[in-house]
């Protein structure tokens, strides 16, 4: 009986959930505090088929960093322990506009010479619910320019070759 009723719950609070706004939130930052890099981004779930991503993060140089959704929720080793991309369908990495893709891969934010990156855009990927959900996930600034799964280099269909992770944070429900 109460597996049953288990099992009717998270059927009521999956559709539940497909039928409301959901927001989730990060708080990006060095959990090693070995930098000063500091954001909030918020995830909205506008409907179906699209999250609304926008945020500010302060702390790193001019320039264009890797921004992803890896696999794991675990800090306690720093932004290392947050695994991989999150890439439940086994594909490369890709473009954000790239349907064949990792879920995680959302490309780059752009740092301006105040060293601020203001992110503001729609996913179609991710989701905050369903097999795509990132809640619980890790969300990963990395310390170099995403190339997309574009170039030779051997990291560049697995990780779009964005080198090191500066800043991370769980995505968290609101």
């Amino acid at each position: 009986m109460v597996a049953y009723l288990l099992v009717v719950f998270a059927l009521v609070s999956a559709v539940t959930a497909e039928n409301q706004k959901l927001v989730a939130k990060v708080f990006l930052t060095e959990p090693l505090r070995k930098n000063n890099i500091q954001g909030n981004i918020t995830f909205t779930q506008v409907d179906d088929q699209k999250v609304h991503v926008e945020g500010v993060v302060i702390g790193l140089p001019a320039g264009r960093y890797g921004f992803h959704v890896h696999e794991k929720g675990d800090l306690s080793g720093g932004c290392a322990s947050a695994g991989p991309h999150f890439n439940p369908e086994k594909k490369q990495h890709g473009h954000p506009n790239d349907q064949n893709r990792h879920v995680g891969d959302l490309g780059n934010v752009v740092f301006n010479e105040d060293s601020v990156a203001t992110i503001d855009f729609m996913d179609t990927m991710i989701a905050l619910y369903g097999p795509h959900c990132i809640l619980g996930r890790s969300i990963v600034l990395h310390e170099s320019d995403d190339d997309y799964g574009r170039t030779d280099h051997p990291d560049s269909k697995t990780t779009g070759n964005a080198g090191g992770r500066a800043a991370c944070g769980v995505v968290g429900i609101v």
